[in-house]
């Protein structure tokens, strides 16, 4: 989110220069900057015991291609946390491990994104209103089931090579 008003007292900002920051839009009534918002956001491939993926079917952000699990993070919650809840939530089941990947920029949708790996051990799923299907895809397989390039691929593709370097 750019700011254009300040959403404290509504008036009209300036560009001022901050020290390193470069020209930031300022406001001069409540003398602060207001550098640009993002969302922060999770992904996680959910990663079992023997060695497969939980990919999910969510129409509403694909009908062609599988994704990850990913969930926006709560005001006062962790990423962990955030991981810990999403993946309950979406599919039922219950982190044991978590491991941070990378971070994932995501300008189109003004998000910045943390990767994770989270372990599980395999069970039933149980599936919330915002997930159609799910299925256990071998690491192996998965990347071929996402949009190659995107950040789900990118993230189980890192997950598989290393993997394969341990």
């Amino acid at each position: 989110m750019h700011f254009t008003y300040c959403p404290h007292c509504g008036t009209k900002l300036i560009d001022k220069e901050i020290g390193d920051e470069g020209r930031i839009p300022y406001c001069e009534h409540c003398n602060v900057p207001l550098w640009d918002m993002f969302t922060t956001s999770i992904i996680t491939a959910v990663v079992n015991e023997q060695g497969e993926v939980a990919l999910l079917r969510q129409n509403y952000v694909s009908t062609s291609n599988y994704v990850c699990v990913a969930g926006i993070m709560k005001m006062g919650e962790s990423a962990e946390d955030t991981v810990i809840r999403e993946v309950k939530e979406e599919i039922g089941q219950d982190v044991e491990k978590l491991e941070f990947i990378k971070s994932y920029p995501y300008p189109k949708k003004e998000m910045l994104m943390l990767g994770y790996k989270a372990t599980v051990q395999k069970k039933d799923f149980h599936l919330s209103g915002e997930v159609d299907s799910v299925e256990w895809f071998k690491l192996e397989d998965a990347p071929a089931k996402l949009r190659e390039g995107g950040i789900a691929w990118q993230l189980v593709k890192t997950i598989l090579e290393d993997s394969k370097n341990k």
